[in-house]
């Protein structure tokens, strides 16, 4: 039994001796980064000037054929001196919008402003509302605060005197 361990032994010897190794083309394997000379100077882009139209994501068009050249631009035409688009005249935006959406050819409001902000408060159309004793202040439909500050008399005492939550002062003393 020992002498056929022995002769297996030998025969793994002797097996990888028999095979040879197989011949390795160079362009069989990626040059390694030192050997490669080339650089992008040699990249070829084709012109499709007269021929077709490209679109924001690289899609080549046919002449004639009608496309989209972005998700929020009108409709285009392709033709030999490029892309022709549409122009529509858009209707305006709402002065209050506070939302306006891209997604077709011309934007669109998606939402009114229907309130008026005034010293960091909100207040509803044609609300009104005192920010202090002497302004009396209403919120207007073009979300616009228009007030009003009271015009006090001239007080017909020496020392007037301001009382809280009164807006002209007061003569406490005759």
């Amino acid at each position: 039994m020992a002498l056929r361990i022995h002769e297996a032994c030998i025969l793994l010897f002797v097996i990888p001796a028999l095979v040879a190794p197989a011949a390795i083309n160079h362009e069989d394997y990626p040059a390694d980064e030192g050997d490669q000379t080339s650089s992008n100077d040699n990249l070829i882009f084709d012109d499709y000037r007269g021929k077709g139209c490209v679109d924001d994501s690289g899609f080549v068009y046919k002449l004639g054929e009608r496309f989209f050249p972005g998700h929020s631009n009108c409709p285009c035409v392709c033709t030999e001196d490029g892309p022709v688009c549409d122009q529509p005249e858009c209707p305006k935006i709402h002065p209050k919008c506070t939302k306006v959406e891209h997604n077709g050819c011309c934007p669109e409001c998606k939402e009114v402003k229907n309130f008026c902000e005034y010293h960091g408060k909100s207040y509803k159309i044609l609300e009104e509302f005192k920010p202090s004793p002497c302004e009396w202040c209403r919120c207007e439909p073009s979300n616009e605060v228009h007030c009003v500050v009271a015009d006090c008399a001239v007080p017909e005492c020496v020392n007037p005197v301001y009382e809280p939550e009164q807006c002209c002062p007061v003569c406490k003393n005759g």
